[in-house]
Formats: C-alpha cells, sequence, structure tokens
C-alpha cells in the first residue's frame, strides 16, 4: 500500500539544545504516524507525497553511519525507483540538513533547506504556505523548538495550507533520551493545526510535571518522583508547568 500524503512540514534541529523536532499537518487522517521519523542524537526526516517511510528509516541509517544529510538523502533516493514522487526534509544532529522536491509531486510543491531546518510542501495553495514558515523559523531561533515548529506550522497554515483542506497534524520532539519529549497528534479534525497548537499549551501546563518525572539515563536525575507526584494528583486546571533548564 502507497499512502499518498501531500503535506506541509517542519524538520528541525534546536542549535542550544541538540533536540531534534518535526511538525507536519495534511488533508488525510493519521498524518504522525507514517511522516515523521526522529532519531535521537542521529536526525529527523520528514518524507511525504508519494510517502516512502524507509526513505526516512534508511535515511536516519545512512546518518547513524556518518553519513552527511546531503549524502544520506542522496543514497535514498539513488536506491528508490519512484523518487520522483517523493518530498523528504533531512535534518541531521548537527544541523546539517538536505530536502528533496520530486517533478511529479502535486503543484504547489517546493522547500527550502535553512539554517538547521527544512521546510517542504506538495499539493498546496501556493509558495507562500513555504516561506512564511521559514520566515518563522528565521525570526524564532531563540525560542524553544516545540514553539517554533508550532508558530511555523500555524504560520503555513494561515498562508493557505494543503489545498484540499484539513484534516490532521502532528508534533515530534525528542532529547537525549531513547524516548519522545512531546510527541502530539490530531488525527481527524476540522482545524488540525490550530488544536494542535492548543494540545502544545495544554501539554505545557498538564502534562510537563509528568513528563519531568520520567527515568533518563543520559541527562542525569529526573525530578524526584514526590515532586512530581504533588503536581499529577492535582486537578488537571491547577497543574503548571516546571522549569527543569532542560529546553525542547
Amino acid at each position: 500500500m502507497v499512502v499518498v500524503l501531500n503535506t506541509f512540514s517542519i524538520a528541525a534541529c534546536c542549535p542550544r539544545s541538540g533536540a531534534l523536532g518535526i511538525a507536519i499537518s495534511t488533508a488525510l487522517p493519521a498524518v504522525g504516524g507514517y511522516c515523521s521519523f526522529i532519531e535521537p542524537g542521529v536526525g529527523a526526516v520528514a518524507t511525504q507525497s508519494w510517502t516512502n517511510p524507509y526513505l526516512a528509516i534508511d535515511a536516519l541509517a545512512g546518518l547513524a553511519g556518518g553519513a552527511t544529510a546531503t549524502e544520506a538523502l542522496q543514497r535514498v533516493l539513488d536506491a528508490d525507483s519512484d523518487a520522483d514522487l517523493r518530498q523528504v526534509g533531512v535534518v541531521d544532529a548537527d544541523g546539517g540538513t538536505a530536502a528533496w522536491t520530486g517533478a511529479a509531486c502535486t503543484d504547489w510543491a517546493g522547500h527550502v533547506a535553512g539554517e538547521g531546518f527544512t521546510v517542504q510542501g506538495n499539493m498546496l495553495v501556493g509558495a507562500e504556505t513555504i516561506d512564511v514558515m521559514v520566515a518563522v523559523m528565521d525570526a524564532t531561533r531563540d525560542r524553544e523548538l516545540a514553539d517554533r515548529l508550532v508558530t511555523a506550522l500555524l504560520a503555513g497554515q494561515q498562508a493557505g495550507g494543503d489545498k484540499r483542506g484539513k484534516q490532521s497534524a502532528a508534533l515530534k520532539i525528542y532529547g537525549a533520551e531513547a524516548y519522545p519529549l512531546l510527541d502530539l497528534r490530531v488525527d481527524d479534525h476540522s482545524d488540525p493545526v490550530t488544536e494542535l497548537a492548543r494540545l502544545h499549551d495544554l501539554a505545557k501546563v498538564q502534562l510537563q510535571p509528568f513528563l519531568d518525572s520520567l527515568p533518563r539515563r543520559k541527562k542525569g536525575q529526573a525530578v524526584p518522583l514526590s515532586d512530581a507526584a504533588k503536581a499529577v494528583i492535582m486537578l488537571p486546571p491547577d497543574r503548571r508547568p516546571r522549569d527543569t533548564g532542560e529546553k525542547a
């Protein structure tokens, strides 16, 4: 089965924390499950259009083996007989970037490989969607990665987004650990990007105390369970985010 996800997305690496993330939206359900791939400490790959998840999986393997973003992307495209139908954005853990838009992707289609991020989209209303997302990413380098990605995705949607309409959106962030810092999905909604932004704001207040308490292998001790429990047992509206110093 070929999954057709004509989509707009951002893949990025935070220059301060090293966190890796992807934000993405499309007019089909469950975009987060098939187009966003991240390996902590290695890279992030968004794969879309006539989606081939193995492009992302194999590109990450290439990055892990020492390939640059450009080399990893070229290798997987060379091995794909339908590369002209694909769209891919690759960001490595050092902020190196590479992107591809096949000639057979549905108009409007294009990408920009920026400093530490790639923005890509196909079957869009127009180039403005990509242009405003790039502008947001360039203008928000001092903010946390998750905030940057959500703000850019919102701007892209407001500039037109997918010309078929709206249905799903997702945000995924990894830090040093093998599990994600944040993994939010909107799988079927009339305004998925706005809903994703709402969930992100909600997660800062109601989810973060629990996430702060998760065991860690690479970033030292987590927040003590006793402290986290004080927040988690509160009613959801009463919870407040903690500043752990670990920025996403």
